[in-house]
């Protein structure tokens, strides 16, 4: 389990991963860090050191911190986790703070789930908002490559004359009334879908919540 002071560093290591994205190489201001996490500038200063003695950040008084690349790796990681919980979420659906959730989510999200949810959710390159989920890395990132992650994606972007077998699925009794399985094929035709070659009617909210591997 993460303790709570392990996922306050956390959270400082994402919010710079923030920072990160929108000006790569750019140092942040003790004083600007804490206003975005409502602590006192002293509180962010302690906790910069902190980071910096664990080798997560590069602080220069006066004038900012930076994230190392071993405090980038860990805030994307961190951030990529969040995000994916914000799509499973809202795929699910969720009615609640979804922000609030995917902070508490990210944090019990280990290296195999993430593999399952990146294979789960097809892949999604942005969350719910249109942010950018940022790709995997290190372990998780050589084990979807192996797994062609490029074969797979949603049923809903298939494109006309493309198909795949089913590989992943929300669990929905909606799903399996209109026979959606894994290993059933799906292909998009002129007139919509065929199933197993006989043509049905799907949603769009249907299709999103399948993963069809368009290799097999």
């Amino acid at each position: 389990m993460v303790g709570h002071f392990q996922e306050f560093e956390d959270e400082y290591l994402e919010t710079l991963y923030e920072f990160h994205e929108s000006d790569p190489g750019g140092l942040v201001k003790t004083g600007v860090l804490a206003k975005r996490l409502g602590v006192s500038p002293a509180s962010a200063t302690e906790m910069v050191q902190r980071l910096s003695k664990r080798g997560f950040v590069s602080y220069t008084p006066y004038k900012g911190v930076l994230l190392t690349a071993f405090g980038l790796e860990h805030g994307q990681r961190l951030k990529r986790r969040h995000r994916l919980a914000e799509v499973m979420l809202e795929r699910i659906p969720f009615v609640g703070d979804a922000h609030a959730t995917a902070c508490r989510l990210e944090h019990a999200i280990d290296d195999d789930l993430e593999v399952a949810l990146s294979k789960w959710l097809g892949h999604p390159e942005t969350d719910p908002s249109g942010r950018p989920i940022p790709p995997a890395a290190g372990v998780v990132a050589e084990r979807l490559a192996s797994e062609a992650p490029n074969k797979e994606r949603s049923a809903s972007d298939l494109a006309q004359g493309e198909g795949g077998t089913i590989v992943a699925m929300r669990q929905s009794e909606a799903l399996h009334d209109f026979g959606l399985a894994p290993g059933v094929r799906l292909e998009r035709t002129s007139n919509g879908f065929t199933m197993n070659g006989s043509e049905v009617l799907l949603s769009n909210d249907l299709l999103a919540a399948v993963v069809v591997d368009v290799s097999a």
